[in-house]
């Protein structure tokens, strides 16, 4: 027998005169939608039914999924109209997504921070979760790995689930539950505290697994998984403690077709890896982060160029960089790894290329021979030796030695130039005794065509004139 539901608001009944349930063999509920969502969620607990009371023996106590999705995607909640109608019909077995039409149920569910312990009814999963592609669980209270399962294994298209910061530490998964996770592709347990035993279990049951953030999970070391993740491309691994490269080495053993590794508040403090062997451990790297490392020596930046495919890199708040400025910073980074087409983010131009390795040789060039590195050679072989550039101080001058007249008199004098009019005829008052009320200055450019200058705006700057060494300054009482 197949069940029409229809809803109705708390307000309004809808007219059923006209609706027969005998004709079409179904039978028709009216309810309103907040009966709806306790007709969902029911504890089966409060069933008679001998069955289902032993079930719900089995079921974790809390928020179930199910009950989670009804409440956010109710229609008090969300709009679920589209086209005539108010009803959703539920099949007795569940084909797709029969909220779907109806209810607008995306296929982007955020479900994050809900108080979530278990799954709740898997048919019910199935039935309204078939099209849903992204699923983000973050922050509730999932702590164990079965009641993960029965979610994920309803949920045929998921690619993309959030499991950050539940305590799926205190349970283990089992193989046969790692194999629902088979069709993601991208997956995220940050502050999850995911045992390594756990994540090398996932590995061995996701064969299309692209993406895997391991963030804020408290690793000290990597554990080596028994058979290498062909598929996976990035690796988010930060704020961990990270210390020694040779728990870095161990993520480029497992992961040989890692494209990016973020790998940033990490304290790694140095690349213990010779060339060759570092071109072998991450062939395929295209970028790698290494933010707020610990790394303090050129050497280290030096090795990044042994990735073959690496063009990209970040590396801000290094104790390395500390004692530079900005500007040296970029160019002496730039100029070190000529194979980086972004650095912290911002692309390296042609033209910036140059100017970094043109500074750098320039940089180097006073060094002792034995602190030279030999990128300095390499760069000399492509420029030639440099000049180093010429010292040209564009500050505005100060001060001026300039000649005031005053009738038959002429005295030499050093004026500040950042003073005032004003301010100057209250220095001259007692070279010319003369009140600043009743004294009129005149400016003579010694390289001016047009005779001198009268200075008539008290408040405006010397500075504003031009005025240097050897120009003259001709001091006249005002006529009454």
């Amino acid at each position: 027998m197949h069940f029409i539901i229809i809803f109705f608001p708390e307000r309004s009944a809808p007219d059923l005169m006209g609706l027969k349930s005998g004709e079409s063999g179904a039978c028709i509920l009216a309810v309103s939608s907040s009966s709806l969502l306790a007709l969902v969620s029911t504890n089966p607990s409060t069933s008679s039914d001998p069955e289902v009371q032993e079930r719900s023996m089995d079921q974790p106590s809390g928020r179930s999924f199910m009950q989670v999705l009804c409440e956010k995607y109710s229609p008090e909640n969300f709009p679920y109209r589209r086209g005539p109608g108010m009803g959703v019909h539920v099949p007795a077995t569940p084909q797709g997504s029969p909220m779907k039409d109806r209810l607008n149920l995306p296929s982007v569910l955020v479900l994050n921070s809900c108080g979530i312990t278990c799954a709740g009814d898997e048919n019910e999963i199935a039935a309204f979760c078939a099209h849903v592609s992204e699923l983000d669980l973050s922050d509730n209270k999932l702590e164990d790995w079965h009641e993960v399962s029965k979610i994920v294994s309803n949920v045929p298209h998921l690619e993309f689930l959030n499991l950050s910061s539940n305590p799926l530490s205190l349970s283990v998964l089992e193989r046969r539950c790692a194999g629902s996770f088979a069709g993601v592709r991208k997956l995220v347990l940050n502050n999850s505290k995911a045992s390594w035993e756990t994540v090398h279990t996932i590995l061995q049951e996701l064969p299309d697994l692209e993406e895997l953030f391991l963030c804020l999970n408290d690793y000290e070391t990597v554990s080596c998984s028994p058979v290498c993740c062909q598929s996976l491309k990035l690796l988010h691994i930060t704020d961990n403690n990270l210390q020694d490269w040779t728990e870095i080495r161990k993520l480029g053993i497992m992961f040989p077709s890692l494209d990016t590794l973020i790998l940033a508040n990490n304290n790694l403090t140095t690349i213990e890896e010779t060339e060759d062997s570092l071109a072998r451990l991450f062939p395929n790297l295209r970028s790698i982060n290494l933010h707020k490392s610990g790394l303090h020596c050129w050497e280290d930046i030096d090795k990044l160029n042994s990735f073959p495919k690496l063009e990209e890199v970040k590396l801000l708040g290094i104790p390395l960089l500390q004692s530079y400025t900005t500007e040296e910073r970029r160019k002496l980074l730039i100029a070190r790894l000529p194979s980086i087409v972004k650095l912290n983010g911002s692309i390296v131009a042609d033209g910036e290329r140059e100017d970094s390795e043109r500074f750098f040789i320039r940089y180097y060039m006073e060094f002792p021979e034995e602190e030279v590195p030999f990128r300095y050679h390499e760069l000399v072989t492509k420029y030639g030796k440099l000049e180093p550039l010429a010292v040209v101080d564009l500050r505005p001058q100060s001060s001026a030695k300039v000649e005031v007249h005053f009738q038959d008199k002429v005295e030499e004098m050093s004026i500040r130039l950042d003073q005032t009019v004003a301010e100057l005829k209250k220095h001259l008052k007692t070279v010319v005794q003369l009140s600043t009320s009743n004294m009129l200055l005149f400016y003579l450019d010694q390289e001016a065509p047009f005779g001198p200058e009268e200075m008539k705006y008290s408040s405006r700057a010397l500075h504003s004139y031009g005025i240097r060494d050897g120009d003259k300054i001709y001091v006249e009482p005002r006529m009454k």
